[in-house]
């Protein structure tokens, strides 16, 4: 039996509206954290539209689950049935037999006022049940996005975690030689589309890092060969300067609550943890050795910080309270580890190992035990976490390549794919979720 409930939510910045009933428990579970997932079948059937608008959609939802890993879109060929109209009850043994457990069903229409209507019904063809239904109206530019919200919606019903899929990536764009490469500030959807340049590459970026407010990206720029961190609004282009920062190689990450900023810097050959109100730019040092520690990264919580520091010899994970008391490590295996980020789910942090001459991206718990390498490579580094933690971005150069590409890859290791970039890329960092 369904939940009856009907709730209508209005996200006014977005242009984006949006109707759904939704069932009590999801009728298909998929254990998304085991080491070897079998993708479930699911048919998803082109949108009724009067133009390509409705298939185009479809083919969105499709690729968003198809690309998680956890999904197997059949294609349309061994459909039985063709679906004339969403609201009537599928025939459930035609589906049957193509064995697709999940059927996605959907229209396309204009609104008198211009507005994109999409809707859409999830149903679990064995129990013969609606799963979910929601209908979205807003400005037809918007599509692609409406079907990653779908896509989420999808998701979210058949495993029973959040979705991904309407989130977006800033990154650093490579073009050029390499004796004269340019770098931009890029962002884009997660699956790769709508790339939009945010600077034009007259001055060497780095390491960009979102805010939990969506809105927000610090990244550093070398404008006049000086290091600085800026604080660039997304919507409306404006920047500011949070501070000059000589011998900073990383650019700050936000607190939890966006308020603060964390970074390292370099006084007298070693480096530091503070952290920066950003209301009144005061800062304050959290660790005092004589090491380079450095790439903080606060717990969904905010109230601890991991960090790498060679103060054992070599880099090594360590963690702390979140004002710098309780520092311990916590990486203990062969090689050298960096770039540490907590998991938004704050049960893991993923980190780059360097070892064997090789750079491997992994992943272990907060206290150090569960260590697991999910990938390997030439030269893999910067993990940035999707906002359901169980998909990590980082970038990857092969030897004999000219440059660098993103690279996504699951929690278990088995679901490794390239995201399509116009030109090298590195330095990927994932949004929260849109919506």
């Amino acid at each position: 039996m369904l939940k009856n409930c009907l709730v209508f939510l209005s996200v006014a910045w977005t242009g984006i509206a949006v109707l759904f009933v939704t069932p009590a428990n999801a009728l298909v579970e998929i254990d998304i954290s085991s080491g070897n997932v079998q993708p479930l079948p699911i048919a998803i059937t082109n949108f009724i539209s009067d133009d390509g608008l409705g298939a185009d959609i479809s083919g969105v939802i499709a690729a968003d689950l198809k690309r998680s890993g956890l999904f197997k879109p059949i294609d349309s060929s061994a459909f039985i049935e063709q679906i004339s109209s969403p609201d009537q009850t599928p025939r459930f043994e035609d589906w049957q037999l193509i064995s697709a457990e999940a059927l996605v069903v959907g229209r396309v229409t204009r609104e008198p006022d211009g507005r994109l209507r999409s809707e859409f019904r999830l149903w679990d063809t064995y129990a013969g049940q609606q799963i979910v239904g929601q209908q979205f109206f807003t400005q037809p530019d918007n599509w692609r996005r409406v079907a990653h919200i779908i896509a989420d919606s999808i998701y979210q019903a058949l495993t029973g975690e959040q979705g991904y899929f309407d989130s977006r990536i800033v990154f650093v764009s490579e073009s050029g030689p390499k004796t004269d490469r340019k770098r931009r500030l890029a962002i884009m959807d997660q699956d790769g589309f709508n790339v939009r340049m945010l600077t034009d590459g007259q001055y060497m970026v780095l390491t960009p890092r979102f805010s939990p407010n969506r809105q927000e990206v610090t990244y550093m720029s070398y404008e006049n060969d000086q290091p600085r961190v800026y604080l660039l609004q997304l919507e409306t282009g404006q920047r500011e300067v949070v501070g000059n920062f000589p011998g900073m190689t990383f650019a700050p990450r936000f607190s939890p609550d966006g308020q603060r900023i964390i970074m390292s810097l370099q006084q007298d050959g070693n480096a530091n943890i503070y952290t920066m109100d950003l209301r009144t730019r005061s800062t304050t040092r959290l660790t005092s050795t004589g090491a380079i520690d450095t790439s903080p990264s606060y717990s969904p919580d905010a109230s601890r910080i991991v960090f790498e520091s060679d103060r054992g010899g070599r880099q090594q994970l360590y963690v702390m309270n979140a004002d710098g008391s309780n520092q311990q490590r916590i990486s203990f295996g062969d090689g050298a580890y960096s770039t540490p980020v907590w998991s938004p789910r704050g049960d893991l942090i993923a980190f780059t190992k360097q070892s064997g001459g090789k750079f491997s991206i992994g992943v272990m718990k907060p206290d150090g035990s569960g260590e697991r390498i999910l990938t390997t490579g030439f030269h893999n580094e910067g993990p940035t976490w999707a906002p359901n933690g169980r998909v990590l971005m980082f970038f990857r150069q092969n030897a004999g390549e000219g440059g660098p590409h993103l690279y996504s890859i699951d929690l278990t290791g088995y679901n490794e794919q390239r995201v399509q970039t116009p030109d090298f890329a590195s330095d990927p960092a994932w949004s929260p979720l849109l919506e």
